[in-house]
């Protein structure tokens, strides 16, 4: 499942090449044909994302609301103008192969996590395509435009020169901006969003008051945005926490220290497209770390291995249908 940090990519994306420009909107699957036709031929005016939901403006007040869910995608053709907000640290974003390259110096994972091609700044992508000026046919390199249709698309929304197809989301629906102010409402603290200060003494009066485990509270989107799987299980390894613990009983300055990590890994996650949870890498091993998911998290999808501090295995258990893991010595 996308996590915070891809929405917010995909929505800075979106900033750059669909907002300000008129939309031709379809629904090729056939599962949104209202929807579509409703937008159809407006404009889009502004683009934001809280938690994991990206909500599109268009004109006469409509929104798109977009929650990516498990499986959900958005695929990217056409002229794309890449965010430099979002670039790489070291380089651009881009387009890798399957093995893995390296692009004006930024180290693309062999996921293309670090890409356009991932999930967090929209995949398999045809980049900086000038068009010609008609609106079918062929573009400048002899490809067919608009892109044939491929697979089950739930949403195709067209410019003159840029195209985004939505795949397989958990919610795609038109709302009004009293219903997306409700949506939003629903939701813990963005720190993308929300103001910092405020969020943090949120999540601390949430989860001090809470009996649930704090290893599913962080996975509450109505407690704290933007956490998913990955960054569940490196929060609690980097604030040596049981997963187990109730949040009424993690002690408060330990939440405020999650919170706060959460904000700094937050940031770096769409500054590089990559959960890297690691901190006080040299140079070799952080680009090593930023080519290969393995040398990049502390606990996570490593089950089995032994713990990167003590040595410990590393555990995997399941905790409400999702995979947790975490370290039994340094968490106990």
């Amino acid at each position: 499942m996308p996590e915070g940090h891809s929405v917010h990519r995909i929505a800075r994306q979106f900033d750059r090449n669909i907002v300000g420009r008129r939309v031709a909107a379809s629904s090729p699957q056939g599962r949104f044909v209202q929807g579509a036709s409703m937008i159809d031929g407006r404009t889009a005016t502004s683009v934001k994302a809280v938690a994991k939901q990206m909500f599109l403006e268009f004109d006469d007040d409509l929104w798109l609301r977009v929650h990516l869910g498990m499986y959900g995608a958005w695929d990217f053709a056409g002229e794309i103008v890449v965010d430099p907000t979002i670039a790489s640290a070291n380089g651009r974003m881009g387009q890798t192969n399957q093995r893995g390259t390296v692009v004006d110096d930024a180290v693309m994972d062999a996921a293309g996590e670090n890409s356009l091609d991932s999930i967090g700044a929209p995949r398999r992508t045809r980049t900086r395509v000038r068009m010609s000026e008609q609106t079918s046919g062929l573009d400048d390199e002899g490809q067919p435009w608009p892109p044939p249709v491929v697979g089950q698309v739930r949403l195709r929304l067209l410019t003159e020169i840029t195209c985004a197809d939505l795949r397989g989301p958990t919610a795609c629906v038109i709302q009004t901006p009293d219903e997306v102010a409700a949506t939003i409402a629903k939701l813990g603290p963005d720190p993308l969003v929300d103001d910092l200060a405020e969020g943090e003494e949120r999540v601390v009066s949430v989860i001090r008051r809470k009996p649930t485990p704090i290893g599913l509270l962080l996975m509450d989107q109505s407690v704290i945005s933007g956490i998913g799987n990955v960054y569940r299980a490196e929060l609690l390894f980097r604030a040596r926490l049981n997963p187990h613990t109730p949040g009424r009983d993690v002690p408060e300055e330990t939440v405020r220290d999650i919170w706060r990590d959460w904000v700094k890994l937050l940031a770096i996650g769409v500054e590089t497209g990559q959960m890297m949870t690691m901190d006080g890498l040299d140079a070799a091993a952080r680009r090593r770390a930023m080519a290969r998911r393995a040398d990049r998290h502390w606990v996570y999808h490593r089950a089995g291995l032994p713990c990167r501090v003590c040595g410990t295995e590393i555990v995997m258990e399941e905790a409400a249908g999702r995979k947790l893991y975490w370290c039994p010595s340094c968490q106990a």
